[in-house]
């Protein structure tokens, strides 16, 4: 059976087939690989590893961990499960209209009014 490990501080530079020839030494590799933003492409820095029995997944973490890849140490260590997690709010930046300060409605400033009001 395999077992998914979690790998983590990776380098920018590190790509899936360098991921799967580092994990290599540990034992046979089912699969590599490295998350990367939705927008940009770019790798978030995180990745996983399928390896091919529970007992090279242990050595992976037993001897990986803490190794270094393409300049950085990284760390490795049994991916958990994904659970489901709570839907955001809406409207993004303080919660939608008025969440800008409690300053409420219109959602900009008054430049005049803010010059002449003390309390600013």
């Amino acid at each position: 059976m395999a077992k998914k490990l979690y790998v983590g501080n990776l380098s920018y530079d590190t790509n899936e087939n360098g991921l799967k020839d580092f994990f290599g030494k540990a034992g046979s590799v089912e699969s590599a690989i490295i998350i990367t933003d939705k927008i940009s492409g770019r790798s978030k820095g995180f990745g996983f590893v399928e390896m091919g029995s529970d007992d090279e997944a242990q050595k992976a973490v037993d001897t990986l961990n803490g190794g270094e890849l393409d300049g950085r140490n990284i760390s490795v260590a049994e991916a958990r499960p994904m659970t489901d997690r709570p839907a955001r709010p809406a409207g993004g930046f303080g919660g939608g209209r008025g969440g800008f300060g409690g300053r409420g409605g219109g959602g900009g400033f008054d430049r005049d009014r803010d010059r002449n009001n003390s309390r600013w």
